[in-house]
């Protein structure tokens, strides 16, 4: 697992010479890269959530591209369009921007849910079918999907299905003073984006990729995971737990995350640094609970303090 530990390292701190001092957001967007999943970043403009998408895809050489929803769009301005070609009398068909290898969803509450919805294919199986011919997408694939947490108007709330299919949600926050100063140190000539470095290779990610399915996590851990997402479920305060689909990603992040420390097996620790992140956007409040502006996370936190820690010797058997 050293391996895995150095390459996300490397990637991490090459992303750190852009995004300066959110090294734990960094760390989130890095574990989520390494278990092929998608990452909703919900934070106010400024804060960095397009550089650290562009980051990740120039430390890693892979290709990039933007998409800017807004209220008009439509899903073949996302998944691509066939055009009739006059010269050789077929259609032909022009990928949009879905079909490159780190693609950011900004501000994605902003499209209608029609053209949101072309983005769930795209997510889950990886491809994207146009005119009934389903084209591949590349690998690594990656969605960086944002959305401001303050400005509702003229937005499309994500739905169930959409938030699901995001292993993770983050916020990277105000810098600290220090940091804000050095943002502005570090801008004064030109932004750092435009010289940030390759450090890392697609086949490289690929492999880190199916190395962490190796981390071992013993019983009692996965037991753990399970009773965390199942308490959701039967949450006095809680209309719509998390799905199976949240167990996975706690169980796959939280493989990853020991990887990144240099681990071959899974810790509490390790499962508990994760609930917020993968759990809270999959769980829907009930009512009474809105009316008393209570947020998903603090259900979980709650959730998370009650139950359980198991102990024991969990370092030992084979990988599941």
């Amino acid at each position: 697992m050293e391996q895995i530990k150095q390459f996300a390292d490397r990637i991490a701190s090459n992303i750190e010479k852009v995004i300066i001092g959110k090294r734990h957001a960094v760390d989130l967007a890095v574990t989520s890269l390494l278990c092929q999943g998608h990452l909703l970043i919900e934070d106010v403009p400024g804060v960095g959530k397009t550089v650290l998408a562009r980051s990740i895809a120039r430390s890693l050489g892979c290709s990039f591209s933007r998409i800017q929803f807004t209220p008009d769009m439509l899903p073949s301005d996302v998944t691509g369009v066939s055009i009739f070609n006059q010269i050789s009398r077929q259609f032909e068909f022009r990928p949009g921007p879905i079909l490159a290898q780190i693609v950011l969803a900004d501000e994605i509450n902003r499209a209608t849910p029609k053209t949101q919805a072309a983005l769930l294919e795209a997510m889950e199986e990886r491809q994207v079918t146009v005119d009934g011919i389903t084209h591949p997408l590349p690998r690594p694939f990656m969605v960086l999907a944002t959305q401001n947490p303050i400005e509702y108007e003229g937005t499309f709330p994500l739905p169930e299905a959409q938030l699901d299919r995001f292993l993770m949600r983050l916020d990277i926050g105000y810098p600290m003073i220090d940091d804000e100063i050095n943002i502005l140190n570090s801008q004064q000539i030109q932004h750092p984006i435009y010289t940030l470095e390759q450090v890392a290779t697609a086949d490289e990610l690929s492999q880190a990729q199916e190395d962490i399915k190796r981390v071992y996590v013993a019983a009692p851990v996965k037991r753990y995971m399970v009773e965390l997402v199942r308490a959701t479920r039967s949450h006095p305060d809680v209309y719509l737990g998390a799905s199976p689909r949240g167990s996975l990603a706690l169980f796959r992040t939280s493989q990853a995350r020991a990887a990144m420390n240099g681990r071959d097996f899974v810790l509490p620790d390790d499962v508990k640094a994760l609930v917020l992140p993968t759990l809270s956007h999959r769980v829907i409040l009930g009512p009474a609970a809105r009316l008393r502006d209570l947020a998903a996370a603090q259900v979980v936190n709650e959730i998370m303090t009650k139950l359980p820690v198991p102990g024991g010797d969990l370092r030992s058997g084979p990988a599941k």
